[in-house]
């Protein structure tokens, strides 16, 4: 969270977008000249808000966030808690086409530190690397989706009544996510425990219940949590059990599903590893390691042959998804095979042409390259960001050492501090990671 006496500058792009960013910008997100140049996807997090998008670098101290600005009439209504009245001012003059691009001092917020976090809670739903094969676990979805819920409802001054925000979604959190209700109460009454994790605890579920309150949500799930809070957490105190994750539901191991396994026999010509570029498939589907995508050629008599393997993700659908390896041989055009899914891999084979780059002297042996997508959500390919995926999964591994060895509570109003499904994943054992 940004401190008092925050510099940041107030642009106006010729398309009368309003650009408001703290200076110097920190992280994958740098302003040279009016244009913005960004990391990939995942290196970002992002907030669809009332007449504009904010955006915080995920690697690095988040600070206050760039604001696009596409409605300043809609935007003036949280600017000033963000910001503060200078900064709004600032961006109130430069709709007036008054100058722009001198330096704003925009003050301390609390309204930044809760946006942030909320905004890395949406980047964690999607973008969370997590892998067996990393040792890095799992999130569970219920529990980040109702904290996600609760810091929406804490961040409502950034939203208004149109429609035109994704990430408004208070009561549809709740609806999907209600099944940790009653697991997260179970815990929240469970002794001994830390008693950071306790107020964590009280608080989430305590916004969970005005922002259900409001907006006219019931149940008996809701209901239960209303009475629960009413009697306190001594009432029916637990023993806490000695995984905590075990309140929750878990897949346990993986399903298996129609699909022809691999070739057995052959002459194996060659293997390598494919392209895991996160970009292209959504989460949920394939295990975030660098490695989970393998290929092996074979010849089969005349015939030359790709088989595929894809390290799934834990919670990868079993049936009807449409995953596909793209092949491609010497550059050429991509060849796209279906993926089963079996037990903890997806995959697949296809035939291909494996004769000679013709336009190398030497003839050395085909170029391979394989990477795996969802068609219709696939973006296409873009920069080669291995780096950048790595920095990502050490931004992992140090935020569950630091949920299994939380300091001071310092963070429940910012990034830094641990999520309560970061809690969770930081007591899985070796063998569930």
């Amino acid at each position: 969270m940004a401190g008092a006496g925050t510099d940041v500058r107030v642009t106006r792009g010729g398309d009368g977008t309003i650009r408001v960013t703290a200076a110097p910008v920190l992280g994958h997100i740098e302003v040279h000249d009016d244009v913005v140049a960004v990391g990939p996807d995942f290196t970002r997090s992002v907030l669809d808000v009332a007449g504009a998008v904010l955006v915080w670098p995920v690697l690095g101290e988040p600070g206050l966030p760039m604001a696009e600005i596409h409605d300043a009439g809609r935007a003036q209504q949280w600017l000033w808690a963000l910001y503060g009245e200078r900064v709004a001012a600032a961006v109130h003059d430069a709709v007036a086409g008054e100058p722009t691009g001198a330096r704003v001092v925009a003050d301390t917020s609390v309204l930044a530190g809760a946006a942030a976090r909320l905004g890395f809670a949406h980047w964690a739903a999607r973008w969370w690397p997590a892998s067996y094969p990393d040792g890095i676990a799992v999130l569970e979805p219920d529990v980040l989706g109702l904290e996600s819920a609760a810091l929406t409802h804490q961040c409502q001054q950034l939203f208004d009544d149109y429609d035109d925000q994704p990430d408004d979604c208070v009561a549809e959190l709740i609806e999907e996510h209600r099944a940790a209700l009653a697991p997260l109460l179970r815990w929240w009454r469970a002794t001994p425990q830390p008693a950071d994790t306790t107020r964590h605890l009280d608080r989430i579920l305590r916004l969970i219940d005005d922002a259900a309150d409001c907006a006219g949500l019931d149940g008996t799930a809701l209901r239960g949590l209303r009475s629960a809070l009413d009697q306190g957490p001594d009432h029916g105190a637990t023993v806490t059990p000695a995984d905590p994750a075990t309140l929750f539901a878990r897949q346990a191991g993986y399903a298996l599903a129609a699909g022809e396994p691999l070739v057995v026999g052959g002459r194996v010509i060659a293997r390598g590893s494919g392209t895991n570029d996160w970009r292209r498939y959504p989460p949920g589907f394939v295990d975030a390691a660098e490695h989970a995508v393998s290929w092996t050629a074979r010849a089969l008599g005349a015939r030359r042959q790709i088989e595929v393997e894809v390290v799934a993700h834990v919670a990868a659908p079993a049936t009807g998804a449409p995953l596909v390896a793209e092949v491609r041989v010497n550059g050429g055009r991509p060849i796209r095979m279906p993926l089963a899914r079996r037990d903890d891999v997806w995959t697949g084979r296809v035939d291909v042409d494996l004769a000679p780059d013709p336009s190398a002297a030497m003839s050395p042996p085909p170029r391979i390259e394989v990477g795996v997508l969802l068609p219709g959500f696939d973006p296409g390919a873009g920069p080669e960001a291995s780096a950048d995926r790595d920095t990502i999964r050490a931004l992992a591994r140090r935020r569950l050492a630091r949920a299994a060895h939380p300091v001071a509570d310092d963070a429940h109003g910012g990034v830094a501090g641990p999520f309560l499904a970061e809690t969770l994943a930081a007591t899985a054992t070796g063998e569930d990671y």
